[in-house]
């Protein structure tokens, strides 16, 4: 067998949504267990229900996940290697971030709560935010791994055109 990419291919495999890092966990064990030839498992935090299995062949993907809890099917045919590309390079979240964007505050004491971006300093990597749902607006900086975005603040001009 050679090592240069194109010798395999990479199939994706329906899962139960919030079980991927189970069900790739148990296809790995069966993997080493029963020396069934997989290159790589790719579990992408961003695509829910689906996980990625690199190997030789479709047949060696079946074997490995036959009769695995929450594995619901092997998606036929193969997938290219650039749409598996952008799962695998992380771009950080202060790049998806603009001011106005409405975010949810993923940690820290205003976890849950919304609110709107008001700067951005990629330098730090931290955003400032008003609590949407504060009685006064008080500005809290944070890091920007602790927002989510909700909203665009793009998608709210195009709502307030309309008439």
């Amino acid at each position: 067998m050679s090592s240069e990419p194109s010798s395999t291919t990479i199939f994706a495999v329906r899962t139960t949504v919030g079980q991927e890092r189970n069900v790739s966990n148990l296809i790995a064990g069966r993997a080493e267990a029963n020396n069934i030839p997989i290159k790589a498992i790719l579990v992408p935090e961003t695509l829910k229900g689906y996980i990625f299995i690199e190997a030789d062949g479709p047949h060696i993907v079946e074997e490995a996940i036959v009769g695995i809890k929450h594995v619901r099917s092997r998606v036929p045919g193969i997938v290219s290697f650039s749409e598996v590309e952008k799962y695998i390079v992380i771009k950080p979240m202060i790049e998806e971030l603009d001011v106005l964007d409405i975010v949810e505050v993923t940690g820290g004491p205003f976890k849950g709560m919304r609110a709107k971006i008001t700067d951005i300093d990629r330098a730090k990597e931290e955003v400032t935010i008003e609590l949407l749902e504060a009685t006064f607006t008080l500005p809290i900086t944070v890091h920007a791994d602790y927002v989510k975005v909700i909203e665009k603040a793009a998608q709210q001009h195009e709502v307030k055109e309309e008439p």
